[in-house]
């Protein structure tokens, strides 16, 4: 196995290099480097951007609109995204459900729903978690019952992230409740936000922003031509986006541009009349935070090659998922010290009148630390994370 690139591989990382350098709106990396939220129409404009250049879904093959890249193209793609602090590409309907409909979808599916992913037409959420069903994702209760040629659906979803802005919602609902095992009985159904039936509630977050909601269906009714796959098979297919939902929430080009604010922040803050970069514990802790940092690295890059060879990521992704969030909780936390006090201030409290209590653009830093404790725990624990590997991989 040769963990270095091609030189095509090279040349390309110089051709998105390029190319972020003249297509990427100031005001939109100004924000993603403040650490602000985002807004839908600034998402939008991006999304639109990479789409005009063919780059927005990432992992779709040609024929479907996608760039057709390698998973080493893919890498080099989302590195050089966040060294230019480009917005992450939500993922909802390009990196889940796309992928889904490409391998389980019907034609017609494919045909209707893949083209308005990509022009935006469509913003799509996930339906996956319960009030009694996050990690133990199988227990859920949702039911979708057949009447006719529809699905009534009643039942709760939660954590639905950026619910507000999507008008559909892909959902895993329980079809079969006499099914002998958990995970059998779950179909994957698609649903309009805006049916009659559907409820969206907020979910104020601990810093403050609204980021995640509640959905609530209530006789909902979807057409049975909006289950995709095979009815009561869903959960292959929710094990299927599951592994790229978790490559993604690792995170590695976002960590390594994390590590490096952290330094820069040491290098200036001052502790005892000395720059903190020169205190022997934290700088001790920013070395094991880049050595755990380069050795996921390479863990990535073989599981890259792996994918190449062999198609979709398997369990293995569970190790970037936990390593991945880990680091980067590691790394906020990092800089949460580095800044003492001044990181106590929330947005909109660093200054009072004319007196600045810290650097400008470490405003969002407590926000930031606080918003990030949910990675190691959405997509599936990382205890359960472990439990996998432990099945899949260490067959004990």
């Amino acid at each position: 196995m040769d963990l270095n690139f091609t030189q095509e591989e090279r040349d390309f990382r110089e051709e998105v290099r390029s190319y972020l350098a003249e297509n990427l709106p100031a005001h939109i990396s100004d924000a993603v480097r403040s650490g602000g939220e985002l807004t839908k129409e600034m998402t939008e404009e991006w999304h639109a951007i990479l789409n005009r250049k063919g780059w927005l879904a990432t992992i779709w093959p040609v024929e479907h609109g996608g760039p057709g890249w390698t998973p080493v193209e893919k890498y080099i793609f989302e590195d050089e995204c966040c060294k230019a602090y480009a917005p992450r590409i939500v993922p909802f309907g390009l990196s889940m459900l796309g992928p889904v409909l490409i391998k389980f979808g019907n034609d017609e599916q494919k045909k209707t729903i893949l083209p308005r992913i990509l022009d935006g037409t469509d913003w799509w959420c996930q339906g996956y978690s319960e009030p009694g069903a996050g990690s133990d994702l199988a227990s859920l209760k949702t039911r979708a019952v057949r009447d006719g040629d529809e699905w009534v659906i009643n039942g709760q979803k939660t954590w639905t992230t950026l619910g507000q802005h999507a008008d559909k919602i892909f959902c895993l609902c329980r079809t079969d409740p006499d099914a002998k095992k958990q995970q059998e009985g779950i179909s994957f159904i698609l649903v309009d936000m805006d049916a009659p039936g559907v409820e969206l509630r907020p979910i104020k977050l601990i810093e403050g922003g609204h980021e995640v909601n509640e959905v609530f269906f209530t006789d909902v009714r979807v057409p049975i031509t909006n289950l995709v796959g095979e009815e009561n098979k869903g959960w292959t297919i929710a094990k299927y986006l599951l592994t790229h939902e978790r490559t993604g929430i690792a995170g590695v080009g976002f960590s390594m541009q994390a590590l490096e604010e952290v330094k820069a922040l040491s290098r200036k803050m001052m502790r005892n009349g000395k720059p903190l970069a020169q205190d022997p514990l934290f700088s001790a802790r920013i070395a094991q935070a880049e050595i755990d940092l380069e050795a996921m690295k390479l863990t990535n890059l073989r599981m890259l090659f792996k994918a190449q060879q062999q198609g979709a990521p398997g369990p293995e992704t569970s190790i970037l998922k936990i390593k991945g969030t880990v680091i980067n909780q590691e790394l906020k936390d990092l800089a949460r010290r580095a800044l003492g006090p001044v990181a106590a201030p929330f947005p909109g409290h660093i200054t009072d009148g004319n007196i600045m209590f810290g650097p400008e653009d470490t405003a969002y830093n407590a926000a930031r630390y606080f918003n990030n404790r949910k990675t190691s725990i959405f997509g599936g624990s990382n205890e359960i994370q472990r439990n996998i590997l432990t099945k899949t991989m260490l067959e004990l």
